[in-house]
Parts: C-alpha cells; structure tokens; sequence
C-alpha cells in the first residue's frame, strides 16, 4: 500500500530515466527479485552438466570429425573408455584429413597449435584421433565418395590417419597416437599406425 503519494512518486522516477538502481526500484521488492533469482541460479547449479575440472592433467587430445551424426557416440565412446572429462577436444571436418587438407591450412595450424597448447597447459600424454564413415569431407577434398566400398574407405583413411599419425610422432615424439574408425552406428576400430 502506498501512502502520500509513493505511486506517484515511483512512477515519476522509472519515466524520469532514474533506472533501476535508484529511487523506489531499490526496494525490498528489487531485493527480492535478485534474491530469488539468485536462489534459482544456486539451486539449477547441481542439474547443469558435469563438475568442471581445474587446469591440470589430462590424458589425450580427441581430434574428430562435426559430423552432427556422430557427436553423441564420441562423447559416448570416450566416455566408455573411462576418459569422461579427461581429453580435450578439437574438432575439424574430415578429423584426420581436416588437420592435413592443404585446400584448408589454417585448419592444420589450429589443431597444431592445440597440440601445443594442450601439452603446455593439460600435459596430455596422447593424440587419438577418431575419423569415420560416410565422412561428407573426404567428397569435398579428394573428390571421392567412398562410403559404398567399405575396404576402400578404410585404406583411405587408413592412408590420412597414419599420415597424421607420422606428424605427431615426428614433431612431438613424447606423445602416443591412436587412430580408430566410427561407423556410422557408432562402433569403432582400431587402425594400425604402421601399415
């Protein structure tokens, strides 16, 4: 309830351009506003996804693929090996191919400045590289459409995987390297890193 005019006078300063910082707006009802939303954000804190780690160890470096069919079952499968937020992620079209594409170099310069920054900050142990199926970048860059003769598709990205692989070895000898295959159904094997 108002008394002596306190409408008037909290309509005079939210139009006299005051905010809402200032005269009546700084009320026990703003307070209240803030407070609450302050109790919400506290209690959805707990249902927002997993606890974030402090800078430190990890284990690897995930280079993958966007293939928005596939985002779900690499995190599943990474999960599954027990690597639940303990990787860090770069992330190019084509995965192995994108990191090596000369129709694309900055691509490579990222994922090689990852590399770097990972070890520097995260001291990862390892590269594991997931390429995949169907990958839409394998018809962009090399022209080849390799989804409907399976032995084929895996000598390619057998070839861009290892190739990858003899890079990271090369320029940073302290690290281990494992290559795997998705299928689009989301199982993975291994591929040799020598051929």
């Amino acid at each position: 309830m108002h008394i002596g005019g306190g409408h008037a006078r909290h309509h005079d300063a939210h139009h006299s351009g005051e905010g809402c910082c200032r005269g009546e707006h700084n009320s026990r009802r703003s307070f209240l506003k803030i407070a609450t939303l302050g109790a919400g954000a506290v209690l959805l804190a707990p249902m927002m996804g997993g606890k974030a780690r402090a800078a430190g160890n990890v284990d690897a470096l995930l280079l993958s693929c966007m293939d928005y069919r596939l985002v779900d079952d690499t995190a599943r499968y990474m999960d599954g090996r027990g690597l639940t937020n303990n990787y860090d992620h770069v992330i190019l079209a084509g995965a192995s191919l994108g990191a090596l594409t000369d129709q694309k170099k900055a691509w490579g310069e990222a994922f090689w400045d990852h590399v770097e920054v990972a070890k520097q900050l995260h001291r990862i142990k390892r590269v594991i590289v997931i390429d995949h199926r169907d990958c839409g970048a394998y018809r962009v860059f090399l022209g080849q459409d390799l989804k409907d003769d399976k032995a084929r598709e895996t000598e390619i990205h057998g070839e861009q995987l290892r190739k990858l692989a003899a890079l990271v070895k090369e320029k940073h000898p302290d690290l281990e390297v494992e290559l795997l295959l998705m299928a689009l159904d989301g199982t993975v094997e291994p591929i040799a890193v020598a051929a």
